[in-house]
């Protein structure tokens, strides 16, 4: 796999903005078959950043009603990436 295809974008909300003021933890969205080591090759490689640790979690779609239809939102995958001390990413240093 491509390391341009591993990371999708990232994932902001407001858990994902403490996380990284306090923690130094970034959130991705990824690519469902992407592990923990693609993950960590691509943020060092793209970013340029040393990478410490990573953690994924499967996200279950979530159901949504359109009048009598029952539709489901897709599966996705998102990995917490925590970063070395005294690194940044400068692309989320603003956000």
């Amino acid at each position: 796999m491509n390391i341009y295809e591993v990371i999708k974008g990232p994932h902001i909300t407001e858990k994902a903005t403490t996380l990284k003021e306090d923690n130094r933890q970034v959130i991705f969205k990824v690519h469902p078959d992407a592990t923990k080591i693609d993950i960590k090759r691509a943020v060092e490689t793209i970013f340029k950043t040393k990478v410490l640790k990573v953690r994924t979690i499967n996200v279950r779609g979530k159901k949504k009603r359109f009048g009598r239809i029952v539709g489901k939102k897709p599966d996705w995958k998102k990995a917490i990436v925590t970063i070395a001390p005294g690194e940044d990413i400068e692309k989320f240093s603003g956000v």
